[in-house]
């Protein structure tokens, strides 16, 4: 992708990346003008809308690392935003990565405040997110769309409606299908439902089988583990928006 980059002779450095990609650009009387398509422009000349240049809307991002003491793994928990708006916000570590949609941000004591969650496409079966039932005893798979899983044992306090669930083959998961419903010695499965692998294609488990789930990635999330914590925020706003400080709340760390 191809970027406008400038210099600031203040800053001896090249500050910002750009979008838009002017044919010619010129600084005049503390004005910045710039021509495209034969026409001129005045920058930062009107209040609506922002991130629109030339009739073409734009995306604003700002990318940056947190490494509080590099030398030991951590936790990151959540991320708090200084500033008048909640932005789309991915981050990554060197073991994990994440997600938090602007939605999800809550305004706390002047911040806007939201937990990291686990992206929706990332089943990996090696996180806490990741956790083994048991052997099915029965599968009623008699409807079409749904799989009932009986087990010999309850299972009402270890899953949840939204969770992904597996089956175990030859050591391989295989995806089985959303849990839409729990209760005592049983798990109902809605087979049919586009919620997890890409292609979403699906599995019925058979008798006897070892059973596995991924947690919703929504209702339950640990954050990301890593010795840092990249980020990206993503603001396709048209109104003003200011940010002045980005955070992270570590859960624990440890050697």
């Amino acid at each position: 992708m191809a970027y406008t980059l400038t210099y600031s002779e203040k800053a001896k450095g090249w500050p910002s990346f750009y979008s838009f990609i002017p044919e010619k650009m010129i600084g005049m009387n503390n004005v910045f003008y710039s021509f495209k398509g034969g026409s001129l422009y005045k920058h930062n000349s009107n209040s609506r809308p922002r991130n629109n240049f030339y009739g073409e809307q734009y995306e604003s991002t700002l990318s940056g690392v947190i490494n509080i003491e590099p030398t030991i793994v951590k936790k990151f928990k959540t991320i708090s935003l200084e500033g008048n708006a909640a932005w789309d916000c991915s981050v990554y570590s060197d073991l994990e990565s994440g997600y938090i949609d602007k939605d999800w941000f809550s305004l706390k004591e002047g911040e806007q405040y939201a937990y990291i969650r686990r992206r929706a496409d990332d089943d990996s079966f090696e996180s806490r997110s990741a956790q083994g039932v048991g052997s099915v005893s029965t599968v009623d798979s008699s409807v079409i769309t749904s799989v009932v899983l009986t087990f010999t044992f309850d299972v009402g306090s270890m899953i949840s409606i939204g969770d992904k669930v597996y089956g175990v083959v030859s050591g391989t998961p295989e995806f089985a299908g959303i849990v839409t419903a729990v209760s005592g010695t049983t798990i109902t499965i809605n087979s049919d439902i586009p919620g997890a692998p890409d292609p979403p294609t699906t599995t019925i488990p058979v008798n006897g089988q070892f059973i596995m789930y991924v947690k919703n990635n929504i209702a339950e999330s640990y954050g990301a583990t890593g010795y840092y914590l990249a980020y990206t925020l993503t603001n396709d706003s048209e109104s003003f928006v200011e940010l002045y400080g980005i955070a992270s709340n570590l859960f624990k760390s440890f050697p």
